[in-house]
């Protein structure tokens, strides 16, 4: 094939799938997907009818993560429904007594889970700077430092790390650090720094970022660990080596002369090498390279498709859509778990999901 029939077909998929979300994703969680008596997003819909399956609880991540979503995308619509979104998580999570955010509420949306979460928190961070970004409302841009503050003198450990999860009053580690939290902590604040206090922001991610390369990264692999290194039944996923690749690389000066920028396009390499055949990417692997878990989540794929563009490998990449769009994607939304052999493992869309793929398509170049 040659190199145009390649960019061709590449934009092909391209366009397809930008389609296929903005005519079918936003409408889904704008419409089906949106609780207009509580105006917050469900945590799930049924995939092949697009309703709303039975309510437990909302959680604030994941209204934050509807939030981001909506503050990236286009047209009118979308601004109106990320105005009442943002309203929605400051009223219904926001903890006014310790100023944190809550983790969730019931299906009356009263408080249910009060724990303190840092990756709830780093969802926060991002979505109040992409809000900001989008609506100029200065609400957001004060919730977004004062959330950025709290996570800094209540989160942060003394080697540079941050506890995954604190008590209601903020006064009690319950969960040491987790590469997961960290990684979106890092992203929260590469976008705090596009709107406030760069180098401020920068300063944390330096330090965050070195702590990372001395406590989660398994040198013979050079992939970051789920947990800490010498935590018995670790795990590398590599759909989270692509997701901090795509990160770091795509702010190249923040972390320029670091270990962790220097680690992570051979973590991907290892990653690509053993954690991707022809169902797709793994959900984890041992420090061997052996497969732990060979489920095919969506976000892995995304984060996938997401590195190639990247990092500018435009064949792997059009071959990737097109598996993507065959596999993942379906007339009414998506698919959100496969086995190897391409049979669904899971019969919901989550409110959480179409982030990553925002994520991804933000990524893929314009080609023509």
């Amino acid at each position: 094939m040659t190199a145009a029939q390649t960019n061709s077909m590449l934009a092909a998929h391209i366009r397809a799938v930008r389609e296929h979300f903005d005519s079918i994703i936003l409408p889904l969680w704008m419409g089906q997907g949106f609780n207009t008596d509580l105006l917050l997003p469900f945590e799930s819909l049924d995939s092949d009818t697009g309703a709303p399956l039975p309510v437990a609880r909302y959680r604030a991540m994941a209204c934050a993560r509807q939030l981001y979503v909506f503050s990236e995308a286009p047209g009118a619509a979308a601004a109106r429904h990320a105005d009442v979104l943002f309203e929605s998580l400051r009223r219904v999570f926001h903890d006014e007594r310790h100023g944190g955010w809550r983790y969730s509420v019931d299906a009356q949306a009263r408080p249910l889970d009060e724990t303190q979460d840092l990756y709830t928190h780093a969802f926060i961070v991002l979505a109040c700077a992409a809000y900001f970004r989008r609506s100029r409302n200065a609400d957001a841009r004060k919730l977004m430092l004062a959330t950025a503050s709290g996570i800094e003198a209540r989160f942060k450990t003394a080697d540079s790390l941050y506890h995954a999860a604190l008590s209601p009053d903020m006064e009690e580690a319950l969960r040491p650090p987790a590469q997961n939290p960290m990684m979106h902590l890092t992203e929260a604040y590469l976008a705090a720094a596009q709107v406030a206090e760069p180098a401020l922001f920068a300063q944390r991610l330096r330090g965050l970022a070195q702590g990372i390369s001395h406590r989660f990264v398994h040198a013979p692999t050079q992939c970051i660990s789920e947990e800490r290194q010498g935590t018995a039944g670790n795990r590398l996923e590599p759909g989270h080596q692509f997701e901090w690749l795509s990160l770091v690389q795509g702010s190249a000066p923040v972390f320029e002369g670091l270990d962790l920028a220097e680690s992570l396009p051979r973590a991907v390499q290892w990653s690509r090498r053993h954690g991707v055949d022809a169902g797709g990417v793994v959900a984890s692997l041992d420090e061997s390279g052996a497969v732990v878990d060979g489920t095919r989540r969506i976000w892995a794929q995304t984060e996938y498709l997401r590195v190639l563009a990247v990092q500018g490998d435009l064949s792997t990449l059009e071959a990737g859509l097109d598996a993507f769009r065959s596999r993942f994607l379906h007339p009414g939304g998506w698919y959100e778990c496969l086995d190897a052999d391409g049979a669904v493992l899971r019969a919901d869309m989550p409110s959480t999901s179409p982030y990553h793929l925002a994520t991804c398509i933000s990524a893929l170049p314009d080609v023509v």
